[in-house]
């Protein structure tokens, strides 16, 4: 299926008030797709930047977000990776981060000199990693179609917390979709309601997802049916 089909379906069976967004890693600004110019706060602005339509942001462009520029696998000169110590310093004087967690925080290992973002639907290169903003019910669909509900799977499900960035390189590692409850940060700097929680999906298993989302749904519509019938017994 293409991206534009891609995104619709997922709009629709999941019923998204926010549009899918993707990113992929570059070497470059794609031809055609606009650089921008703007300063932000952190990696995860871009996010929702991407909602409004496609563009390419630098490396450079990620640094004022030390943290994100680290989890986003850039390459970080003298100057950030100072700021990144020291802001690591005070996560952990605020006891917001152990020490210990600091050396296990995931980065992407695909490198690129910057990142093109976009809608899903508009998004001209092969996606690294598909983003959605889900709620709790949304959520219940998507963790059904990942497989993790299973009573069988091989692991436990894991819902990542902070940073909520790290659920990107977590999905792109292990080729498989992830969820985060995400962090302050990314709160404070997308503006996402407390409401949403964030879906990671590798690029390269969006069609797959939405076809087990698509079951999902049926499935889930057939047991409202039954448990609608069963609770009209005791109205």
């Amino acid at each position: 299926m293409s991206h534009p089909e891609l995104a619709t379906k997922l709009t629709e069976l999941l019923g998204l008030e926010q549009p899918p967004v993707a990113l992929a890693m570059v070497d470059g600004p794609p031809e055609g797709v606009t650089a921008s110019e703007h300063a932000v706060p952190s990696s995860c602005t871009f996010w929702r930047e991407a909602e409004k339509g496609v563009f390419y942001a630098s490396a450079a462009q990620h640094f004022n977000c030390p943290v994100g520029s680290h989890v986003m696998g850039f390459e970080l000169p003298e100057e950030v990776q100072a700021q990144l110590g020291g802001l690591v310093q005070s996560m952990c004087d605020a006891q917001y981060l152990d020490m210990a967690e600091v050396a296990k925080i995931p980065a992407m290992a695909k490198k690129g000199a910057g990142v093109v973002y976009g809608p899903l639907a508009e998004l001209p290169v092969a996606a690294d990693v598909v983003l959605m903003w889900l709620t709790p019910s949304q959520a219940m669909i998507y963790n059904e179609a990942t497989g993790n509900a299973s009573w069988t799977a091989s692991a436990p499900a894991t819902v990542s917390g902070r940073p909520g960035c790290t659920a990107l390189p977590l999905a792109v590692t292990t080729d498989e979709p992830k969820m985060a409850l995400g962090c302050i940060g990314m709160r404070t700097f997308t503006g996402i309601g407390d409401d949403r929680l964030l879906a990671a999906v590798p690029g390269d298993k969006i069609e797959e997802l939405t076809a087990a989302i698509e079951a999902a749904v049926t499935a889930n519509a057939g047991m409202r049916s039954f448990y609608e019938g069963h609770k009209a017994q005791f109205a």
